[in-house]
């Protein structure tokens, strides 16, 4: 008991150095910090942080809170992961119409690519959808999304196939880039309400 007091005291002092030495610009890289110095859990890590506040020993600052609109936040860094997918999903749809079946080796590109966009963003983007707060490890999200794609493409199959265009290349890669993207624009948006109402409850006015 005596042991786990002063583990927790020795995680608030660093805390609060951390924030008062290195000034990060969210609660997210705070946590990434305190993580590469003690082996715990994120979401320790986070009750320790909200039992400084509720202390009065640590204020979060402006640097500390998300942006209070959209438009700002998706050009945060906190909204990086929106890109990348955005990215890779647009970039894998240009691949496989550009991209010929002789040409070696960016063939292989395509596959690796392709895999991704198959059978892990849909999934990761409605699970981000599903959890806009982080409550899953990354195993967990990791073999979810996984998961969930596995779900999600044979479904969206299933759909092309009562449509004019059928299961075919162009129809099936249009409507998994449509699909990601919408989950993906909803995940963000959701994460930002999130981030939103606990910086709410956090500052009542």
């Amino acid at each position: 008991m005596q042991n786990r007091k002063s583990k927790a005291s020795a995680v608030d002092q660093y805390i609060m150095r951390t924030v008062r030495n290195e000034r990060p610009e969210t609660v997210e890289d705070l946590v990434k910090v305190v993580r590469l110095r003690y082996p715990i859990s994120e979401r320790e890590i986070v009750e320790r942080i909200l039992s400084l506040e509720n202390q009065g020993k640590l204020a979060f600052g402006e640097n500390l809170t998300s942006s209070s609109t959209l438009r700002g936040y998706l050009f945060s860094a906190k909204a990086s992961w929106y890109w990348v997918i955005v990215a890779l999903a647009i970039g894998t749809t240009a691949a496989v119409f550009i991209v010929t079946e002789e040409a070696f080796p960016f063939i292989y590109a395509r596959y690796f690519f392709g895999f991704i966009f198959v059978l892990y963003l849909p999934g990761y983007c409605l699970i981000r959808t599903l959890f806009p707060q982080r409550e899953l490890d990354n195993i967990e999200r990791i073999a979810l999304s996984i998961g969930v794609s596995l779900a999600l493409v044979p479904v969206t199959g299933l759909l092309l196939n009562y449509t004019p265009w059928g299961i075919t290349l162009t129809p099936v890669t249009l409507a998994l880039l449509a699909l990601t993207m919408a989950l993906a624009t909803a995940a963000v948006t959701r994460e930002h309400e999130a981030l939103v109402k606990v910086n709410q409850a956090r500052n009542p006015e």
